[in-house]
């Protein structure tokens, strides 16, 4: 065991260490530029999914904005909670400000990941879609690279399916113990059992229970937030004024000034959005749209919805309140923040925020869960291999709440998450002339006045396309 836990150690310190996160902001700028900042310029056409007028009409599909629900309550975690804290804690408010860099620099690469995901999707027997990073490898670059593939689907499913539930499991079990008394082998006997309903009715479930579940912990934690800002708006000027100026080392809060807001926004902001970690694209396929492009925009808004707007909230419930010190270093995230509601609203609110992170965490758990299963059917197309795969992970959803010691096997989680992250960015990369294409293609309906540009396939004949995917412009123009 000492050996794992030093080599995965050293795989964490080759990836998170030092090479993925300047790889991601390098990467993420190259791809705005290339993409002529497309994530501002349709910025206002993303917010069309939630109306519903961006897909198709088939009731039987998992729509645009079923498939937007679904990863931002993928996205949306602890990190929005406990992540922020701990990055202003250790970077000072100006983290804050690096962090909304690079949620806007990541709306482009989560454009171009899920776009291609799009494109290279495929059709099951059942009429739903499969796609994600490891499909786009086999039929973007060919199958010789399969092995990549399926080191990528291996990754993702160790790091999401099995280790980040298990995690989650115990974060749900920690919130309902410390703020309402129940027992964790109470709460691990529900989430198990609730998880275990959803998870074996399909990705046709799991889009509908994000569909209820991921608006209400939206908004419920939004609408706080924001009566919360509205309480203080006099100091919102000087709270943003200190974000800015603390970015920059103009006002130093922690250790390490400049660098250490820069380092902790950039890592926390990464790991909250999860653009370009090649985990989203694969909920992105699942959608049935018109043109790849739509369903790109469209996971912009999610990355846009995670740290713009809820980081946000936690960011300004903090630094609105006086529980935070600047330089404090031995304060835990979600206690950070839970003490910081207390303090605007009273005592009731830290059992408001156990109800959001049990909403936030049990769509993390759904989530994850999918991730594993398109995962494995790059490995294998058994029934009897996904069946296993649900089970364990309903166990490893038990065991995570109701033995939190046992989370400490799942080391191997972010090295994992660290790997699939490089293979996607090699992947992105490789395929981003294809990209530009579909964006030239949506951009020239677009310009000869069609208001929902249609994919052609016949357009790219000489792309491994599954056509069936896609079906035929007339069809889909009404």
């Amino acid at each position: 065991m000492g050996f794992l836990e030093w080599l995965f150690g050293v795989v964490g310190d080759l990836t998170w260490g030092w090479a993925l996160i300047p790889l991601l902001v390098v990467f993420g700028v190259f791809i705005t530029v290339f993409t002529g900042f497309v994530q501002f310029r349709y910025f206002g056409r993303m917010f069309r999914i939630l109306t519903g007028s961006d897909g198709t009409d088939d009731p039987n599909a998992i729509s645009g904005r079923e498939a937007l629900l679904l990863s931002v309550g993928g996205r949306v975690g602890g990190g929005n909670i406990a992540g922020v804290a701990v990055a202003i804690t250790l970077g000072g408010p100006g983290a804050v400000f690096w962090m909304w860099a690079i949620a806007l620099v990541g709306m482009a690469t989560s454009l171009v990941e899920c776009s291609l995901a799009q494109l290279y999707k495929r059709r099951e027997p059942d009429g739903m879609f499969r796609g994600g990073p490891a499909r786009a490898i086999i039929h973007g670059l060919g199958h010789e690279y399969k092995w990549l593939a399926v080191l990528y689907a291996v990754c993702l499913i160790a790091a999401f399916a099995l280790g980040f539930n298990a995690f989650q499991g115990n974060t749900v079990a920690g919130a309902a113990q410390d703020s309402l008394g129940i027992p964790r082998l109470a709460t691990g006997l529900v989430l198990a059992a609730i998880a275990g309903f959803i998870v074996f009715g399909g990705i046709h479930r799991i889009a509908k229970a994000a569909d209820i579940i991921v608006p209400i912990m939206a908004v419920a934690y939004l609408a706080i937030a924001i009566i919360i800002i509205l309480m203080n708006i006099a100091s919102v000027p000087s709270v943003i004024a200190t974000i800015v100026s603390n970015a920059f080392g103009l006002q130093e809060a922690v250790g390490g000034g400049m660098g250490a807001a820069i380092a902790q926004g950039l890592r926390r902001g990464l790991f909250s959005n999860e653009a370009g970690l090649g985990s989203a694209p694969n909920v992105a396929a699942t959608a049935d749209v018109k043109h790849p492009i739509a369903q790109g925009i469209t996971q912009s808004l999610s990355v846009f919805i995670d740290t713009i707007l809820i980081c946000t909230c936690t960011a300004m419930v903090i630094l609105l309140g006086d529980v935070y010190v600047p330089g404090a270093e031995n304060i835990d995230g979600v206690v950070l923040t839970q003490q910081s509601l207390v303090a605007h609203l009273g005592g009731w609110a830290q059992y408001f925020l156990t109800f959001v992170i049990l909403l936030f965490a049990f769509s993390s758990i759904i989530y994850n869960y999918y991730l594993g299963e398109n995962a494995l059917t790059v490995i294998t197309e058994k029934p009897l291999a996904l069946n296993v795969l649900r089970v364990v992970v309903i166990a490893l959803v038990f065991l995570g709440a109701s033995a939190p010691g046992a989370t400490s096997v799942f080391f191997f989680s972010d090295p994992m998450m660290g790997i699939l992250a490089v293979v996607n960015l090699i992947a992105i990369m490789m395929l981003l002339p294809t990209c530009l294409r579909l964006l030239r293609d949506f951009r020239a309906q677009l310009a000869a006045g069609v208001q929902r540009p249609v994919f052609n396939p016949d357009d790219f004949a000489d792309l491994d396309i599954d056509r069936t995917a896609w079906t035929s412009p007339d069809a889909k123009s009404g």
